[in-house]
């Protein structure tokens, strides 16, 4: 019984040791035969606890990585796999992650050991330690402590990391139509005068930084620029700056100023002496302008002036500008007239600078905006202020045209000297004074005015003129009638004279007949008879008389009733009786007369007496009969007027 359960214990011992080794083996291992296992992604980094025997105890002072065995930090660091002998009290491993360098980034290497820095330089060279794989090689092939020139691409890399400490940082990309500027942190000082290092080559764009300082590389701002494309660019071997390509568009061209390179010959000739043109890659201005398109020039070693090459407007008026904006500071012209007057201008000057004269140009005034400040801008300036000053606001403003043609001609003579020539010069807007406008506007106002009243003069003229005629020819008429009326008052008072004595004659004639017939029949009633014709004559005879003084009185009545009416019109009379003689008017007015008032002036019955004198009796008798037929006639006339 004894023997069984001795057994049973041994077999449950062996049992519980050989689960104590399953379950402790790495432990078990470790500990008896220094066993150390890396994992696939891993790296063992060995810290030596201590040394014992040998010359190589300790490290040297200021160094932190051992590199023959001494205690410290290994160099030689365990890759994936297994490893004996590493007994737990002497050495300690450390696991750590491979380093990983994504895609599209880069690593930087600090070395926490290796030879000091020489002075003056901030990054160590390059030495050939697989990629700073090899740890124990970098320190051995002289590798120095701090920041690497040498850099990590994409990858996964075993590195020691008790040595170097890496940081990622992203790749350099410059975009399509961009530039990178560099300037480099590293490198031997530039010559005196420069202000850039000269190009080096074959250092792949400043990525291969120790063959860019093993060449004798400059320190500070670069020449060569970097284009488009990514780089691995070591942010603390270089600096970078990224701007556009320099664009000269089309009507441009591009006047290089280059503050780099070698002294060249001016090309510009012995008349030109005032700037110094030089061939392309020299010091200078350059004496070929570069076209229109896209250049990757660094802009703090050239300077690219635009010149136009089409024609170039400029506007002196303070509401315009052109789009090239060189004329914004420009402003109307303000100028004085002879007559002391002020008033404002507006001026456009087109110009034209042919492409070979552009470097001239440039050379000479450093670029378009001073060759406005100090030759566009004073010229035209004082050309028009001169002008203004040789006439008056009114002759200047009559005078446009000419003055335009003038300043043409003077302004682009002397742009001629400048290289540059005048194409045209164009008279704007012309703002006289408010008060000369004023003046002139009331001026104006005033021949207007006079036109008007001239014009109504000559038609009040014409119109006085009208009415006098039509008054005239209306008068005419009145004249006439007033004319025949005097005529007629006067043969009509002569015939009534005439009849009267007509009268006086016929009854004296009868009378003494009847005295005859009387004093023949009987002497007794010749007294009687005496008497009677007598009484009668008297009789006749006032009556004759009174008639004659009725007919007088009327006729002066008419006679002063047609002078009112027609007084004006006596001249006209006169001036007709003094024409046709006044025996020739009065035969013409009498003849109009009886013809108007139908007077048969031959009577039906003619009887005539023995006596042929012009006095006779008959003579009377027809006179008598006559007056008393017009008499009639006028009565009848007057009768119907009234009516």
């Amino acid at each position: 019984m004894d023997s069984i359960n001795q057994e049973t214990l041994t077999w449950t011992l062996w049992i519980v040791g050989v689960l104590v080794c399953i379950i402790f083996y790495k432990f078990i291992l470790r500990f008896f035969f220094g066993m150390v296992i890396v994992p696939e992604d891993r790296i063992g980094l060995v810290t030596k606890k201590f040394v014992l025997f040998g010359a190589n105890k300790e490290l040297p002072d200021g160094h932190i990585i051992a590199t023959k065995g001494e205690a410290g930090y290994q160099a030689h660091s365990l890759a994936p796999g297994l490893y004996f002998w590493k007994w737990i009290w002497q050495y300690e491993i450390t696991m750590q992650p491979f380093i990983i360098v994504p895609t599209g980034q880069i690593g930087l290497v600090l070395a926490n050991d290796g030879v000091e820095l020489e002075t003056g330089r901030i990054l160590a060279r390059k030495v050939e330690c697989d990629t700073f794989q090899d740890a124990s090689a970098f320190m051995n092939g002289g590798g120095r402590k701090g920041r690497q020139s040498a850099l990590i691409p994409p990858g996964s890399y075993r590195i020691n990391t008790f040595l170097f400490a890496i940081e990622i940082v992203d790749m350099t990309n410059v975009p399509e139509n961009g530039v990178v500027i560099v300037t480099t942190l590293e490198g031997q000082p530039l010559d005196e005068g420069q202000i850039a290092g000269k190009i080096i080559p074959s250092h792949n764009r400043y990525q291969d930084a120790d063959t860019f300082l093993n060449n004798n590389g400059y320190k500070g701002l670069q020449e060569q620029v970097i284009l488009a494309g990514s780089y691995f660019l070591n942010p603390w071997f270089v600096r970078v700056e990224k701007v556009k390509m320099t664009e000269i568009p089309i009507g441009y061209v591009g006047v290089v100023i280059s503050y780099v390179g070698a002294d060249g010959v001016d090309l510009s000739g012995t008349e030109f002496k005032h700037g110094n043109i030089v061939a392309k890659g020299q010091k200078g201005v350059w004496a070929e302008a570069l076209g229109p398109g896209k250049y990757p020039i660094n802009p703090y070693i050239m300077k690219v002036e635009l010149v136009p090459t089409t024609n170039l407007v400029l506007n002196w008026a303070s509401a315009r500008t052109e789009s090239h904006m060189l004329d914004k500071n420009l402003s109307t012209i303000t100028v004085r007239s002879k007559d002391g007057f002020t008033f404002n201008l507006d001026v456009s000057q087109i110009i034209h600078i042919p492409t070979y004269e552009a470097p001239k140009v440039i050379a000479r005034f450093g670029n378009m905006a001073n060759l406005v400040t100090q030759v566009l801008e004073p010229t035209i300036g004082n050309y028009f202020r001169n002008s203004a000053q040789d006439a008056d606001v009114i002759d200047f403003l009559k005078s446009r045209k000419e003055r335009q043609e003038s300043a043409k001609q003077h302004i682009g003579e002397v742009l001629e000297q400048y290289n540059v020539f005048g194409v045209d010069t164009l008279i704007g807007d012309i703002i006289p004074p408010e008060t000369l406008m004023k003046t002139l506007t009331d001026r104006k106002l005033a021949e207007e005015q006079k036109v008007t009243y001239d014009t109504q003069m000559k038609a009040q003229e014409t119109r006085r003129t009208l009415e006098k005629e039509t008054a005239v020819a209306e008068m005419q008429k009145e004249l006439v009638k007033a004319d025949q009326g005097v005529v007629i008052a006067e043969k009509i008072a002569d015939a009534s004279v005439k009849k009267a004595t007509g009268d006086a004659n016929g009854i004296r004639i009868q009378s003494t007949a009847e005295g005859e017939r009387l004093r023949i029949l009987a002497t007794g009633e010749a007294e009687k008879i005496r008497l009677l014709a007598e009484a009668d004559s008297q009789k006749i005879k006032l009556i004759a008389d009174a008639e004659a003084e009725r007919i007088a009185k009327t006729g002066n009545a008419e006679a002063e009733k047609i002078l009112a009416i027609g007084k004006s019109n006596a001249e006209s009379y006169k001036l007709s009786v003094e024409a046709m003689g006044g025996d020739n008017f009065t035969q013409l007015k009498i003849t109009e007369s009886l013809g108007m008032n139908n007077v048969k002036v031959i009577p039906e019955v003619l009887i005539t007496g023995g006596n042929d004198s012009p006095n006779g009796p008959i003579s009377g008798l027809l006179g008598l009969e006559l007056m008393k037929e017009l008499g009639k006639r006028i009565r009848e006339g007057n009768q119907d007027k009234k009516e």
